[in-house]
């Protein structure tokens, strides 16, 4: 595809211009109504936007210093599975206000015995009439303190094997039931939460997809999600960039060694690479694929980046770095601290970068698993010939 941007008098920018002429300060549910907020999603909740449409809107929006609703895991893993496989009545009551940031989302997949080898988990959810009652515990949940729904999965089918009898529900976190507690990091944020459900008792309608079917629909979350922790900032989409770290280096005057400038050149040029990954990415979603294993290679990349910009921020800081409040060459940006601190939690959050390598392993260059799950012996030994009937 053509990466250059279309000029400024192009329809696709002048419908953009024109429409934020009429809405100069747009609300969340402006942005959602107008399609702009996922506009690569069908109509009528996007705008069936290809991936040149779709860089041009966020090429304004940036221009014109509008920012969309702040809801991440409701539009970069919900709801692109509720569009894939949500009823018209689940896509009519969640979406619009999804993508209007007005109902924030949360993610209950990860379990203390369940976090990279998810399959494995262990919450169950049992039919009883028009409802399920689920009981289990799921960690490291992000915002389920602020969400009024979560994606939950749980197993239905205790008989069936590991992949197979798992159930994909819309869960409201405000059912009784339901406990949350806080995991305070080391940045002193708290953005991770355990969750515990006794007895809760979810509708009947709250199942997305076929009952028993619901790590197909997981597949989808996760791809989905994997796309959207690699986007944008150093900090899954958030916080400083490889090129706000150089604006930083520039304004000052330079790096002041050889070494630190080769660190900044090698960060901008794998900046490039994810910016041109991304669009690969961006495009296949906005022809209708899900995510392939392009989205783990990138999250492998961006993580590593992350903690290489944020590294390098620190380097910068010389003596200050030992402060919360002072940044790169003198600057007293406390966010890069913050990025310090949080910058471990990317190799890990979504899906470990080694899980990430067997996928590509596996899925793309076609090697074998490293463990034979039934037997538990490595690879070489489940392979090994059988010598017992040769000739001596």
């Amino acid at each position: 595809m053509d990466f250059e941007l279309p000029s400024d008098d192009d329809p696709r920018r002048v419908a953009v211009r024109s429409w934020l002429a009429e809405h100069p300060e747009p609300s969340g549910r402006d942005l959602a109504d107008a399609g702009l907020v996922a506009p690569h999603w069908p109509a009528p909740w996007g705008l069936d936007a290809d991936p040149v449409h779709q860089l041009v809107i966020d090429d304004e929006l940036a221009a014109a210093g509008v920012s969309r609703p702040s809801n991440p895991i409701g539009i970069g893993w919900a709801g692109p599975t509720l569009v894939h496989a949500g009823t018209d009545a689940q896509k009519e009551r969640y979406l619009l206000p999804l993508l209007a940031g007005e109902e924030i989302w949360c993610q209950l997949f990860s379990e203390p015995g369940a976090g990279s080898d998810l399959a494995g988990l262990s919450t169950r959810a049992e039919r009883d009439g028009d409802t399920w009652v689920v009981n289990g515990q799921k960690i490291w949940t992000s915002l389920a303190h602020n969400a009024a729904f979560g994606i939950l999965i749980a197993r239905t089918d205790p008989e069936a094997p590991k992949h197979r009898g798992i159930s994909y529900f819309v869960c409201p976190m405000d059912l009784p039931g339901i406990e949350i507690r806080p995991i305070v990091e080391m940045t002193g944020a708290h953005t991770f939460n355990e969750v515990f459900f006794t007895d809760v008792r979810l509708p009947a309608d709250a199942l997305v997809g076929d009952e028993h079917e619901g790590w197909t629909l997981a597949k989808v979350t996760l791809g989905n999600e994997r796309v959207s922790l690699s986007d944008g900032g150093a900090l899954w989409g958030r916080g400083p960039t490889a090129a706000d770290l150089i604006d930083v280096v520039r304004t000052a005057g330079g790096a002041p060694d050889q070494g630190l400038r080769q660190r900044l050149a090698r960060l901008h040029t794998h900046a490039e690479i994810l910016r041109l990954i991304r669009l690969r990415t961006v495009s296949a979603r906005i022809r209708g694929e899900q995510p392939g294993p392009e989205a783990s290679i990138r999250k492998i990349l961006a993580d590593e980046h992350g903690q290489d910009v944020m590294g390098l921020a620190k380097d910068l800081a010389g003596p200050g770095a030992m402060l919360t409040d002072q940044g790169p060459l003198g600057t007293d940006v406390a966010l890069w601290h913050y990025g310090y601190l949080f910058a471990p939690a990317l190799t890990v959050g979504g899906g470990t970068g080694e899980v990430q390598r067997n996928i590509i392993a596996e899925r793309v260059l076609g090697l074998p698993h490293d463990l034979d799950v039934e037997s538990g012996l490595g690879w070489s030994e489940t392979r090994r010939p059988d010598r017992s009937k040769e000739p001596s």
